[in-house]
Parts: C-alpha cells; sequence; structure tokens
C-alpha cells in the first residue's frame, strides 16, 4: 500500500488537488474583497464563485486525466475540437457563454449596479426600468409599470445604456417642438 502512495502518479495528482484548492479559494477571498470594495451585492458575489469554480476544477480534472496518461491523441483532438467551439460561442452575439462573459464584465467594470435606474437605447424597443438582478445569463429590469424584462447581459454591452440617477426619463426622450426638423 505504501509504494502505491510513493508512485509519481498519486503524489502529482494529490499536488493538483491541494493546488487547486488553494487556488480557487485565493481568487475567491479576492473577488470577495474587490466585491466589497466596489459594493456589489452577495448574490453577485455567489455567481463569481460558482463559475470561477468550474472552470478551476476542469482544468484539475483535464490535468489529472494527462498526469494518468490516457490515450492523449484522441484526447488532444476532443480538446481542441472542445476549445474551437467554445471559442466560436464566446464571440457568437447570442451564445450562452457570451452572455456568461458578459456577466463577469458587468460584474468588474461597468458603472451600474443593482437598483439603478437605467435606459437601454435600442432603436427597436428602448427600455426604461431599475435593475432588479444582475444573474449569469440576463439582468432582471423592472419597468415603472411593474413589468418584469429579462434582458441578456450582452445585449448590455452592445447597447448604451443611460444611468437616470433620479429621473424619470433620458436626455434622448426630450423632444422640442419648437424646432422644425423639415428639410
Amino acid at each position: 500500500m505504501k509504494e502505491y502512495f510513493s508512485k509519481p502518479e498519486v503524489i502529482l495528482t494529490v499536488s493538483f488537488l491541494i493546488g487547486t484548492f488553494i487556488i480557487h479559494r485565493l481568487i475567491i477571498w479576492s473577488a470577495a474583497k474587490l466585491s466589497q470594495k466596489i459594493h456589489r451585492s452577495e448574490l453577485r458575489k455567489q455567481y463569481l464563485k460558482r463559475y470561477t469554480g468550474y472552470i478551476i476544477w476542469t482544468i484539475c480534472v483535464i490535468a489529472i486525466i494527462l498526469v494518468w496518461g490516457f490515450n492523449t491523441k484522441g484526447f488532444f483532438v476532443a480538446l481542441g475540437s472542445t476549445f474551437a467551439v467554445v471559442g466560436v460561442a464566446l464571440f457568437a452575439n447570442w451564445s450562452i457563454l457570451s452572455n456568461i462573459t458578459a456577466s463577469f464584465i458587468l460584474y468588474f467594470t461597468f458603472p451600474y449596479k443593482i437598483g439603478d435606474r437605467i435606459r437601454v437605447h435600442d432603436k427597436d424597443l428602448p427600455v426604461t426600468a431599475v435593475i432588479s438582478d444582475i444573474k449569469g445569463f440576463y439582468t432582471l429590469l423592472e419597468t415603472d409599470e411593474g413589468e418584469l424584462i429579462t434582458y441578456p447581459n450582452n445585449l448590455l454591452l452592445q447597447k448604451g445604456v443611460s444611468i437616470l440617477q433620479d429621473k424619470k426619463g433620458s436626455i434622448f426622450d426630450i423632444t422640442d417642438d419648437s424646432v422644425d426638423r423639415t428639410v
């Protein structure tokens, strides 16, 4: 039994598991500190923990599979195909992965947060609403009429968004009837 635990594969597997656990905790700790600093909600921190955990532990499992010497030729073909599909999906407009990526970007960099009143400048369907929640794939917007709108996160990155503060409308809503716009 002692010889089994001294095998390089077992030692590397245990090392990968311990290292991944430490890295995962370190990322969660630093994300929690950053979340406190930029005043993000507890629910957003939970999403971040979940998604980073998926990514980090998947990398750990792949590393362990490689350590134990599975057929790497077929594995690398499958891994390359997977990365190609994921790469295309990250840049696809309506992709689930692009919404998850957009969720991370919204979490760390965008100036609006839950409770802000915003105006989405969409020529087809402009929306003025209060952000009630930002989830992994979509943002929940509540209009003055009580309507709950689920808006994809990637569209919030693509469209112009105004933070309205205490105003009911946007500067783009103002019409001046005294100006003659005829040509």
